[in-house]
């Protein structure tokens, strides 16, 4: 299963110089990097990022995340992925562009 997580631009950018990332400053400060599940990334991207345009959107398999990935509850009591480690490059399976179009972000066709 692939979940997903949301970067601004400058983020994804110094965690492909790293090769890692503890996550965006909200990570650091809940100690996990927040992943959302296709079906709620439309969601996440409103909520979080609404005026945000610049934005990459990078695909991982939770199954390679094992077992420091963990479904917890979260908005309206649904479970969301969290990774307790920082996540390396290695994770990641594919990146695209999420730009901000007139009714919202615009994900890549077939996928939300």
């Amino acid at each position: 299963m692939l979940i997903l997580k949301i970067f601004r631009r400058p983020e994804w950018d110094a965690f492909r110089a790293a090769g890692e990332t503890a996550g965006a400053p909200v990570d650091l400060a809940d100690g996990y990097i927040h992943f959302s599940t296709p079906s709620q990334a439309a969601e996440t991207a409103a909520k979080h990022f609404s005026a945000e345009s610049d934005l990459v959107l990078v695909a991982c398999n939770a199954d390679r995340l094992a077992p420091d990935l963990k479904w917890e509850e979260s908005r309206g009591g649904a479970l969301f992925p969290h990774l307790y480690r920082n996540l390396r490059l290695a994770d990641v399976v594919w990146d695209k562009s999420l730009p901000l179009g007139a009714t919202g972000h615009i994900f890549p066709e077939g996928l939300i």
